[in-house]
């Protein structure tokens, strides 16, 4: 006697699974986020190659200020952008009402002394304050 196929009832558990995407989502735009600001953040600083002079003692730079740069060559940059000395007063006076007066200077350790001293004093006509000098750890 052959059997007949038996059929198999499949359970109704009523709910069916559900997965919820919304904390992925977020944890996957926060890692965005984290990137594209370190990201940006290192470009800013090495923008240049430029020779710091070395510091036994180094603060971390900040964001918000204005980086007036001075290469090997006596060229001048603000922000990464090139510039001349009589531009340089013009296009920082509106950079420092949102830096409280702090000025980033970064120059060349083998750069001539003269154009940073010159740099230093446009820097103070357009009403900068204090400046930020911008070096390397030593090693």
């Amino acid at each position: 006697m052959t059997r007949a196929p038996t059929r198999r009832r499949m359970r109704d558990s009523g709910d069916g699974v559900t997965f919820d995407f919304a904390p992925m989502v977020d944890v996957v735009l926060l890692l965005l986020i984290f990137f594209f600001l370190t990201s940006s953040l290192g470009a800013r600083q090495n923008a240049l190659p430029l020779d710091l002079p070395r510091a036994s003692t180094t603060v971390q730079e900040t964001p918000a200020l204005p980086i007036v740069s001075v290469d090997r060559a006596g060229k001048l940059f603000l922000n990464g952008t090139e510039t001349t000395l009589t531009k340089l007063s013009g296009q920082l006076k509106p950079l420092l009402s949102t830096s409280g007066g702090v000025v980033g200077l970064r120059a060349d350790e083998r750069g001539s002394y003269g154009t940073v001293v010159r740099v230093m004093d446009v820097i103070k006509k357009a009403g900068g304050e204090r400046l930020a000098l911008g070096t390397r750890p030593s090693q």
